[in-house]
């Protein structure tokens, strides 16, 4: 028996692009010698359809008795009808809660052969090479009380947004750690003179930034991120921010690098990892064999590194996309007009074949 990986492909391009993704990350297990075990479990739409849940027990049995976790994507128009707590969406929002993945780590690196691809000037985006650490379990998304209430003036929507000084502390040293190992900046970002929230996750990153004096810290108010992203984004090493910003902020990274297709994640917190791309479900190019696999394929490899610390067999899959995408293969997201594509299956094959032939 290998190293046990539970693989849940979710809905729309998610099977997809998780295929190829398991077809490169067994070639490169094969090279080496790297044995793996891979189940599958239900999550999202897909389990809703099955068994009225989002999250079935037997998947999050299984999740918990594996090293890793591979997921596509979950979600879409199709179950958008349903009451908010059978919503797919809600299962990997549980998943993550019921794991403690605290930590999202989404890296965004322009390739150099993608520089043409991206929206902004070669000027502006060449060099791109940033971290986004998100928090991942607290902020808007968990916070209670939530709901839409009745009242003699219509109706009422209330989200609560909380933070405790634990789990600042937590993401923040994850961002300092992730930092030193790379150019040795943070640029912790809130909304300090606004949010009560923001106020404490400033205060609390100081602090804890006195663990880490080899590291430079900076604030940022998030509409300002927002702005630099675009306007300098090699001035960012690594941001750390709460959830909500996150996931704002490292679709818009995504951007940077060409397609958001490209964009892999790593959510840490605890023995067991879930590794993802941060694209959707993308349920109108389903089963059309068009989406971009590279994103689920980079998660792969964030899997090597970080569950498996198998940083040769990391390296190799991240040498294999730069390999294929500099011979001029894309898929139809990266594509410049009249330009050649070609189709999820044929990404797959040739990047396994790269990881094959090193």
């Amino acid at each position: 028996m290998g190293i046990p990986i539970a693989v849940l492909k979710g809905d729309g391009i998610g099977p997809e692009v998780v295929d190829q993704a398991l077809r490169v990350l067994r070639e490169a297990a094969g090279r080496f010698d790297l044995a793996l075990t891979f189940r599958e479990g239900l999550l999202g739409g897909a389990a809703v359809d099955v068994t009225a849940d989002p999250l079935p027990e037997e998947t999050l049995a299984l999740c918990r008795n594996s090293r890793a976790i591979l997921l596509g994507a979950v979600g879409g128009p199709k179950w958008d009808g349903l009451a908010p707590e059978v919503r797919p969406e809600r299962g990997i929002l549980r998943l993550r809660a019921a794991l403690g993945l605290y930590a999202n780590l989404r890296p965004a690196r322009l390739s150099p052969a993608l520089i043409e691809a991206s929206t902004l000037k070669r000027e502006a985006v060449e060099g791109t090479d940033l971290v986004v650490v998100r928090e991942l379990t607290g902020g808007l998304y968990f916070g209670t009380p939530r709901g839409i209430e009745r009242g003699p003036d219509g109706e009422r929507a209330v989200d609560t947004l909380t933070y405790t000084t634990g789990e600042i502390v937590r993401i923040a040293r994850v961002a300092f750690e992730v930092a030193a190992g790379r150019r040795k900046k943070v640029t912790s970002v809130d909304k300090a003179n606004v949010l009560a929230s923001s106020l404490l996750w400033r205060r609390v990153v100081e602090e804890v930034h006195r663990e880490f004096p080899g590291v430079a810290l900076e604030h940022m108010y998030v509409d300002t991120c927002a702005m630099q992203l675009i306007r300098s984004p090699r001035a960012f090493d690594v941001i750390l921010t709460e959830n909500m910003f996150g996931d704002i902020l490292s679709d818009e990274a995504a951007m940077l690098t060409g397609s958001i297709g490209m964009l892999p994640s790593a959510s840490l917190g605890a023995e067991v990892a879930l590794y993802e791309p941060i694209h959707g479900t993308a349920p109108d190019l389903a089963g059309k064999d068009v989406a971009n696999p590279i994103g689920a394929v980079l998660s792969a490899a964030l899997c090597c590194r970080y569950s498996l610390r198998r940083e040769d067999v990391a390296a190799a899959i991240e040498r294999a996309v730069e390999g294929v995408l500099a011979a001029g293969w894309r898929t139809a997201d990266l594509a410049r007009p009249g330009e050649r594509t070609i189709g999820t299956t044929e990404m797959g094959r040739r990047l396994a074949e790269a990881v094959t032939a090193g």
